[in-house]
Formats: structure tokens, C-alpha cells, sequence
């Protein structure tokens, strides 16, 4: 497989969305690398995988967004039919691919796959995960939290509405869905920066 080839796909090709754009699929390569130091699993499956998950996303909060997935991994396969990728290979990365997103739900059968999801979860998370959530904000047009009730102490999040919602809708479920042990404990971290992120935000806007 020729990751040189692919990766100038994922550059040429690369949203203008800043929570799901080049940076991010570099992002997810490393946190990806990082897992597989420890994980035994195929680097032919995962990197081309990794490059081409953001080939194609409809916007948060799109009515068709929960088919994001399955497009994107259209879109690779087209991709893939320029290069040697075998059969049983490049099923395992578009499967990947189709069902690597949080909102699909869907666990993937195979260590490349949940691989993908771990790498792409842990961007989520951390000092980035808050700019991601901030950028999601600005292309969404809503504000960064209810002025009346910020943090959903006296109502049910909704980060449709509300920035900061999405840390109690998604963030910090992330840990715990974690598939590997090196990606929960990077998680765990990251999940803690947002903890203390969101101490620091109570005491400037209350």
C-alpha cells in the first residue's frame, strides 16, 4: 500500500471544516501509531483507513449526517481502486471507515477498526477536543453555553443548542468506550484537562 499516495488524497481532498480537516486526520495518524506501538494490528488496514475517514462528512446536526460513514467509505473505495490494495484488506478499511463514528454506534469486529475509533476518539478529547468543539460551534452558529443554566445542572444537554452541552453528551462517555488500554489511558488524561477546563470556565463566567 503506497501511504505516500494516499496522504496527499487526504491533503488534496481535506475539509475546510476545522474540526475535520487535515490536521486532524494527521492527528488521528499519530494517536493511531501510537496505539499500534502496543497493539498488534495490520498498518496496511489502519493507515489507509485513518487518511481517508474525512474523504466526506455532512455538517453536525445535518439530518443525513448518521450516513457520513458510510458516503465517506464510498468516496475511499473509488480511491482505492487506483491503488494494489487487497481484497480482504480493503473490505477491513472501509469498514473502518463506515463505522468509525461515535454517533453510529456500531463496535467493529476487528482490531483495525477499533483502532480507528480509539485514534479518531482521542481527538476529541483534550486541549484540541475544546477547539474542535469551539470550531463545531462557529460552523453550527451556536453559542458556547445557556446563559441561564451553562453547565445543564437544571436541564437536559443538548449540544445542538449549546457548546459545552456536547462534554456531557459525548466527551466524557469517551473513556469508557474505549477498545485498547494505551487509548483509555491517553483518554483518561485528556478527559481530565477537560475537568479542570471546565472548573476554569465556571469561575470566569459565574
Amino acid at each position: 500500500m503506497k501511504y505516500e499516495e494516499l496522504l496527499l488524497v487526504a491533503r488534496e481532498r481535506s475539509s475546510d471544516d476545522a474540526a475535520h480537516d487535515f490536521l486532524h486526520v494527521e492527528r488521528v495518524l499519530k494517536n493511531a501509531q501510537s496505539i499500534m506501538e502496543e497493539v498488534p494490528a495490520d498498518a496496511d488496514v489502519v493507515i489507509p483507513a485513518v487518511l481517508l475517514h474525512e474523504l466526506f462528512n455532512y455538517p453536525k446536526g445535518h439530518p443525513l449526517s448518521h450516513l457520513s460513514g458510510d458516503i465517506c467509505a464510498e468516496h475511499a473505495s473509488e480511491v482505492l481502486d487506483r491503488f494494489d490494495s487487497p481484497g480482504s484488506k480493503r473490505e477491513k478499511v472501509l469498514d473502518s471507515i463506515r463505522f468509525h463514528s461515535f454517533s453510529r454506534g456500531v463496535v467493529p469486529d476487528h482490531i483495525e477498526g477499533k483502532v480507528l475509533q480509539d485514534a479518531d476518539r482521542l481527538d476529541a478529547l483534550g486541549a484540541i477536543g475544546i477547539a474542535r468543539l469551539f470550531a463545531t460551534c462557529q460552523q453550527m452558529k451556536t453559542p458556547f453555553y445557556d446563559l441561564a443554566d451553562p453547565f445543564a445542572q437544571n436541564r437536559e444537554p443538548d449540544d445542538k443548542k449549546y457548546g459545552i452541552d456536547h462534554v456531557y453528551i459525548k466527551l466524557f462517555r469517551l473513556t469508557d468506550s474505549m477498545h485498547t488500554r494505551v487509548a483509555r489511558e491517553m483518554a483518561m488524561r485528556r478527559t481530565q484537562f477537560i475537568k479542570e477546563y471546565i472548573q476554569q470556565l465556571r469561575l470566569e463566567i459565574e
